[in-house]
C-alpha cells in the first residue's frame, strides 16, 4: 500500500499543476478528498489491513491527506492572485486621458469584516459558499433537526411568504445543501443575510448578517471547534479577547454551546449593547447532530463535525465600537463614513 500512496501523491501533483481555475481545483478536491475520493478510499481500506501495519499506514495516508489539503489551498490562492493581476493589467489599458469624476466611497463595515473572515477561513482550507435568502421550510428547519412541532421554532419569529417559503432566519438553512454538495470530509463557510421579526433595540435588528461554518471529517471533536474559533477571533481583533464557552441548546448540534465575547464597547462593565451583562453572545456552536448528518447524506457512525453560526453583525459592532446595531442598516453616511477602507 505504501507504493500506492506514493503513486497517488505523484498523480495528485501532476493533476494539480494542470488546474487553472477554482472550479478545476474544486473538482480535484472532490476527486481526492470527497466522499468517494481516492484518499478517502485509502482511509476506508485500513480496516482490511493487518493490525501491525495499520498505524504506520494510517500515518502515511494522513500525511498525504494533509499535503493534498494544503496544496489545494495554496493553488486556490495562487489562482486568485493571478486573476487579480490579470484584472489590474486590463485596467491599465483604460484611456487615462478621459476626464476624472471626483467620486469617492467606501465599503460597508460588514463587507470589510466578511471579506477579512473569508480570507482567514480560506487560509485554513475552508471553501466559501453563497446561498439564497428565500428558502423552504425543510431547508431552514426540518433538515437541521427542527420538525414542524418543535418548540425551538418559537425562538425564531419567521417571515413566511404566501407560497409557503420563507426568508431564512439563520444561515444554518444552507447546511443540508452544503453537506450534500461536498459530502465528507468537508470544510465550508457560508455568510449571508438573515431575517427575523425581532423587537428592535441597540443589539437586535430584523435584518442582520451571520456566517455559518461547518467542518466534517473523521475524529472531529470540540477541541477542533475551539481551536478554529480562537484562531479566527485573534486574527479579527488582532489581540487577545476574553471569551467564555457555556452550554446552550440548539437542535442542530449536540452538545451545543454559546461562545460569548467580553463586551468591547464597555470593557465588560455593562452597557445597553450587552444589556448591562458585560458579555455579548457572538457564536452559537457545537457538534453537528447525527440527524443533521444523516439528512445531509453522511454516515454519523463514520464522521463527526462541528458547526458554528457567527453573529457577523455583532462581530462588526465589537470590532469597530458600534454601540447601536441600527446604525449599520440606517444608510447614515455620517455614521458609516468612519469605516472608509481603500
Amino acid at each position: 500500500m505504501k507504493e500506492k500512496i506514493e503513486a497517488l501523491r505523484q498523480q495528485f501533483q501532476e493533476e494539480l499543476e494542470k488546474t487553472g481555475s477554482s472550479d478545476q481545483v474544486e473538482k480535484l478536491r472532490v476527486a481526492y478528498l470527497g466522499k468517494k475520493g481516492c484518499v478517502t478510499q485509502l482511509l476506508k481500506g485500513l480496516k482490511e489491513v493487518d493490525a501491525q501495519q495499520k498505524k504506520e499506514l494510517g500515518q502515511h495516508i494522513n500525511q498525504l491527506k494533509k499535503q493534498v489539503e494544503d496544496k489545494l489551498a495554496q493553488q486556490v490562492e495562487a489562482i486568485r492572485q493571478a486573476e487579480m493581476q490579470r484584472r489590474i493589467g486590463a485596467a491599465e489599458r483604460y484611456d487615462v486621458t478621459l476626464p476624472v469624476t471626483d467620486v469617492s466611497g467606501s465599503y460597508h463595515p460588514i463587507t470589510i469584516v466578511q471579506r477579512q473572515l473569508e480570507e482567514i477561513f480560506a487560509s485554513m482550507g475552508f471553501t466559501i459558499e453563497d446561498y439564497k435568502e428565500i428558502v423552504t421550510d425543510y431547508e431552514c428547519f426540518e433538515a437541521v433537526n427542527i420538525p414542524k412541532d418543535h418548540p425551538a421554532r418559537d425562538m425564531q419569529d419567521t417571515y413566511y411568504l404566501e407560497n409557503g417559503q420563507l426568508l431564512k432566519t439563520h444561515t444554518s438553512a444552507a447546511q443540508n445543501a452544503i453537506l450534500r454538495k461536498y459530502g465528507a470530509p468537508c470544510r465550508a463557510i457560508f455568510p449571508g443575510r438573515c431575517f427575523r421579526n425581532e423587537a428592535i433595540d441597540a443589539s437586535h435588528e430584523n435584518t442582520f448578517f451571520q456566517m455559518e461554518g461547518i467542518m466534517v471529517d473523521t475524529d472531529i471533536s470540540i477541541s477542533n471547534l475551539i481551536y478554529f474559533m480562537k484562531t479566527m477571533l485573534s486574527e479579527v481583533f488582532e489581540r487577545d479577547v476574553k471569551v467564555r464557552l457555556r452550554p446552550g441548546f440548539f437542535p442542530f448540534v449536540e452538545p451545543g454551546f454559546e461562545l460569548d465575547i467580553n463586551c468591547l464597547i464597555c470593557g465588560g462593565e455593562g452597557c445597553s449593547t450587552c444589556h448591562h451583562s458585560g458579555w455579548v453572545e457572538l457564536c452559537p456552536c457545537g457538534m453537528i447532530h447525527p440527524n443533521v448528518l444523516k439528512a445531509g447524506g453522511i454516515d454519523p457512525e463514520t464522521y463527526t463535525g462541528f458547526a458554528f453560526g457567527l453573529g457577523l453583525t455583532r462581530l462588526v459592532m465589537m470590532k469597530y465600537g458600534v454601540k447601536d446595531i441600527r446604525d449599520l442598516n440606517s444608510g447614515n453616511l455620517k455614521a458609516l463614513s468612519q469605516f472608509t477602507h481603500e
